[in-house]
Formats: C-alpha cells, sequence, structure tokens
C-alpha cells in the first residue's frame, strides 16, 4: 500500500494536442468517463482566470447514491508531505535549522541498522526522496497489503515503531546516489519538526498553515478512525481477492501512515494551501526556490522532477505543472498547479482503485491541456 507520486501520463495521450484551457468541458468528460470505468464518485475544484469551477460526478455514498459535495472531506494521503515540507522549510527561514543538517543532529541514533546511517543523510534528501531509507509500508508488519488490512485497519502505531520497522531492512540504496519514492522519511521529517520545535507536528501545521490560511476543512487526525462531516464514504478492493469484493474503508486508524499521508482535507482547502504557496505566501523565496529545485524522479518518467515535497511534470502540452498526489485506502487525490498559481485543479477520487487505472491523469491533462480523455479511462 505504499503511495504512488506522480500522475502518471498515459502513453496514449503523449501525442495529444494542446487546447485551450479554462472553459472545463474536457474535464467534465473526464470525469464522466472516471464514473463509466468503474470509479464511484469524483469531486473536483479547478481554478483559471475565468474563476473557480465546482463539479462532481457519480456518488459519494453507494448506499443512499448522495453525490459528491463541493465541501466534502476526504483523507489526501501523501499530499500532506507538501504542507510538512513547507514547515520543515519555514524553520530553515527561521534559522532554527538548515537543509543540510544531517538527520543524526537531530534524532541522534534512530536511523541506524543494516546499512542505514542518520549521519550520512540530509534533511534535504528525506525531502527529495534520496536518503534511500527502506520503505516501512512495505514491511508485512503492517498489514497494508490486500484482505489481511481489515482485521488491522484500527491498529496504532507509533511514529518510532514506524521508523523501526524500516530499520529491520538494508536501504535501497546509499544516500544521494539514486532516487525511490518512500514514506519513512516523512516520518523522520515531522519527527524534527517536533524535536526542534517542542511541539507536535499537527499543533506547528495547525498554528503555520492551517489557522494562517483558513483551512478549516483540513486536519490531522492522528489515532481518530473518523472523518468529519461532511464526508461521503471510501471505497476499495483487494488484489489478493478474486471476487473483487468493495468495501467501504471509509473508517480506519491513519497512525500506519502519520506525517506521510493522514491529513484530511477538501477541494478548497488544497486549492488555497497550492495557491498560497507558489505565490509565496508560506515561505520567503529563498526557500521556495529550493522547494522547487528538483532532482530527477526515474521512478515515474514522464517528465516529472522531485523537488521538497513537490513535484514538477511537463505534460504531454507542454505546460509545466507543480504538486503531490495521495493514495489512502478507498481515496485517491491529485492537486496541480501552475508555478504562477494562476491555474489550479484539485481531483479527489472515493476510491483507490482508481490508482490501477488512467483515471487521475487524463482529468489532469483535460483541465491542464484540453485534452478529449477516451470513452473510459480504464485499463
Amino acid at each position: 500500500m505504499a503511495v504512488a507520486a506522480g500522475p502518471g501520463v498515459p502513453a496514449a495521450a503523449a501525442g495529444a494536442p494542446a487546447a485551450a484551457a479554462g472553459r472545463h468541458e474536457q474535464t467534465r468528460a473526464a470525469m464522466d468517463a472516471a464514473v463509466a470505468g468503474g470509479v464511484p464518485g469524483v469531486l473536483v475544484q479547478a481554478h483559471d482566470a475565468h474563476g473557480t469551477w465546482r463539479a462532481a460526478a457519480g456518488v459519494a455514498d453507494l448506499a443512499t447514491r448522495r453525490p459528491p459535495l463541493p465541501g466534502d472531506r476526504f483523507r489526501a494521503g501523501s499530499i500532506s508531505k507538501t504542507f510538512i515540507a513547507t514547515v520543515l522549510l519555514q524553520l530553515a527561514a527561521e534559522g532554527r535549522l538548515s537543509m543540510s543538517d544531517t538527520v543524526e543532529k537531530w534524532l541522534p541514533g534512530t536511523v541506524r541498522g543494516h546499512g542505514h546511517d542518520g549521519r550520512e543523510i540530509s534533511l534535504r534528501q528525506l525531502l527529495n526522496h534520496t536518503s534511500g531509507i527502506y520503505d516501512y509500508t512495505e514491511d508485512p508488519a503492517l498489514h497494508l497489503q490486500g484482505k489481511d488490512y481489515l482485521a488491522h485497519r484500527y491498529d496504532t502505531w507509533e511514529p518510532g515503531q514506524l521508523v523501526a520497522v524500516a530499520m529491520r531492512h538494508k536501504p535501497n540504496f546509499a544516500p544521494g546516489t539514486s532516487w525511490g519514492y518512500g514514506t519513512t522519511a516523512y516520518v523522520l521529517a515531522a519527527m524534527v519538526i517536533e524535536r526542534v520545535t517542542g511541539r507536535t507536528y499537527a499543533s506547528e501545521a495547525e498554528r503555520r498553515i492551517f489557522r494562517p490560511l483558513g483551512l478549516s476543512a483540513t486536519g490531522l487526525p492522528g489515532t481518530d478512525t473518523r472523518i468529519p462531516h461532511p464526508s461521503g464514504r471510501m471505497y476499495t478492493r483487494f488484489p489478493d481477492d478474486p471476487g473483487r469484493t468493495v468495501h467501504d474503508i471509509t473508517e480506519f486508524n491513519p497512525s500506519w501512515a502519520w506525517s506521510a499521508g493522514e491529513i484530511i482535507s477538501s477541494p478548497g482547502d488544497l486549492d488555497r494551501f497550492y495557491a498560497a504557496l507558489m505565490r509565496g505566501e508560506l515561505l520567503p523565496a529563498a526557500q521556495l526556490k529550493e522547494m522547487t529545485t528538483t532532482v530527477p524522479s526515474p521512478d515515474f518518467g514522464d517528465g516529472q522532477d522531485d523537488g521538497l515535497g513537490i513535484f514538477r511534470a511537463t505534460l504531454p502540452c507542454g505546460t509545466e505543472v507543480w504538486g503531490h498526489t495521495g493514495f489512502m485506502p478507498g481515496s485517491q487525490s491529485v492537486a496541480y498547479t501552475t508555478r504562477d498559481g494562476r491555474h489550479r485543479l484539485v481531483v479527489n477520487f472515493n476510491t483507490d482503485w482508481a490508482g490501477d487505472t488512467d483515471a487521475a491523469a487524463y482529468v489532469l491533462l483535460a483541465e491542464f491541456c484540453g485534452t478529449v480523455p477516451p470513452a473510459s479511462p480504464g485499463r
């Protein structure tokens, strides 16, 4: 259940011509195609020169058939990584730490074992996925793979336990020698925030980002299994189930993801966050430049590069967008914006099996390139 990071532009769209984006007809068509392809519901907010556009397709609840609502909250998964990177860079701007600091400086003895060495890993490498640290979500002890997750969905994990699981394994590569998307690094990043500030990472995110921007629908639930209202339901299927049974997975304990993916938000809040970030409202120019200084992310290809908690993707039509995706059980989210923050897109699918299709990529291409999606974006 490790999460992917990039929009995954499908090869079939590589030759699609650019069209004038901003009127959203193609985006609507891509949403409808996702529903026709089996996704229960899609929720979208887009903003461009014409203003803000909100739309929904399908249903938020398979039982009641109620449609997705513009203010619905959902689990936004790894989009939380952009928030964590922002807080860490704010601390750097205040002179309280440096991106060149080692993990060992702030978390002595934490990253040790089986070849891991926090003395050789910088905070920058945590944020741009070049640390090589093993991703704890790949360890069977967390019970994140397949139907086994149902029996363990309410388990509680502490951050130190998650890191300890990763330390049982060898690193994926030596620090700074390659790139590999992972979760453990962002748990460590939040632990550094707590060590530097003496407060929880959640309280720092609330104080530094949520409250100043008025993100009233955004929260970090900790061990709370619920999603605050208004919200729809979330659905999953397991690859080890030959019957592909649909499970309502709305309630679960997200502590296994902690800072790397527990965040709950809404389309409006995520749109506001990325607009403020790109416009320099959250970071001084020097730190925003550091965030948007990228390294290649070859695991995802498609013209994507990795900054600090944010990805840059050059779409087939030539448009460059910045943002992140997020996967959690029952939810797939996309939040991307042009570098100037003027054209933005937030999407949520209330199922994780949208990740088995090109649904998210086609909505992205439809909005930013005007690409006409296929009748059904499934594979």
